[in-house]
């Protein structure tokens, strides 16, 4: 299916927001402004885009750890994300969550995972939900491709694939699960080789292409919706960061990183748009400005809340 000019220029700046997002994340880590630790996305932003802007406003979406990205393509604010990870009133869960949990219930964004495998156990209920009440949502859930060797994955492909539910399961497969490459954990190149055993479609996307994703990823929505039961979808994308702040990536054999960057995400798109003569470099340049300017002043304005007291949190912790 072919997207129109501005369904393309709109990919463009999504993924530019992540990606200059997560810089600035990376900044103000730095800066000792973002406590704890971060999990960033740089070079997996056409997975978010692609994948999440598949979904309607009223189907469910759960993610991982690394889910700045896909929460920004959900249509979060960039504001209410730094303010979370600055543990500032301003953010989406009032600073309580951080980096690791940006949840928003207005937008079916119901979870954010910082242990391994929920994300699909959750996504499942929620579709399951959906089903039980006659609605036609669906759920997207995601996981990395460490989460592909513990039970909770297997247990969730085959309970949805039982109930027929109509959730669609998206690994981000992105070489390493934290500072392990694939193949030292992993007996087989093609995670989505792993859906046969639970007898539901497995399909390879080029994470790197935001429109395959979105092709493949909506093919996989319309026949849950129809009633015809789950996906699973392998993208294959790549993450220029480490695993976190504290990871410096040394893992990585030699080259690796620059033959990847040499498929940057956002490059290909946006050659592929002034190839078309949809939007030139010069016009690409003055976007990603505008976009940085924006990011910026979002960091300044969640900055400016207050911090929530030891007695306010506590409402954020037990039952009244």
């Amino acid at each position: 299916m072919s997207a129109d000019a501005d369904q393309r220029i709109q990919w463009l700046r999504t993924m530019l927001e992540i990606r200059l997002f997560e810089e600035k994340v990376q900044e103000l880590f730095m800066q000792g402004q973002i406590q704890g630790t971060t999990h960033l996305c740089q070079g997996q932003e056409a997975v978010s885009v692609g994948a999440v802007g598949a979904l309607e406003d009223r189907d469910y979406l759960t993610i991982t750890y690394r889910g700045h990205g896909h929460a920004l393509a959900r249509g979060m604010t960039m504001e209410a994300a730094f303010g979370e990870l600055m543990g500032r009133t301003s953010g989406c869960c009032a600073g309580v969550g951080g980096s690791m949990h940006l949840t928003d219930f207005s937008r079916n964004l119901i979870g954010a995972f910082a242990i391994i495998g929920p994300s699909y156990s959750v996504g499942l209920g929620a579709a399951m939900s959906a089903k039980l009440r006659g609605t036609d949502a669906v759920a997207l859930s995601f996981c990395g491709d460490g989460a592909t060797n513990i039970g909770t994955f297997h247990e969730a492909l085959n309970m949805a694939s039982v109930w027929k539910a109509p959730i669609v399961f998206v690994i981000e497969n992105n070489l390493y699960g934290e500072y392990s490459p694939l193949r030292d954990t992993t007996p087989l190149d093609d995670l989505a080789d792993r859906a046969k055993a639970h007898a539901m479609p497995g399909v390879v996307v080029d994470g790197q292409d935001v429109a395959a994703v979105r092709d493949v990823v909506s093919t996989a929505i319309a026949r849950a919706r129809a009633g015809d039961g789950p996906t699973l979808v392998e993208a294959k994308t790549y993450r220029y960061r480490g695993h976190s702040r504290t990871d410096p990536a040394k893992y990585r054999a030699e080259g690796e990183l620059e033959r990847w960057k040499e498929r940057d995400p956002i490059d290909l798109l946006g050659a592929q748009l002034a190839a078309d003569g949809v939007i030139g470099e010069e016009d690409q340049q003055a976007l990603r400005a505008d976009v940085q300017a924006e990011v910026d002043a979002a960091a300044e304005r969640a900055a400016e809340a207050p911090i929530l007291s030891l007695e306010e949190t506590k409402a954020y912790v037990y039952a009244s």
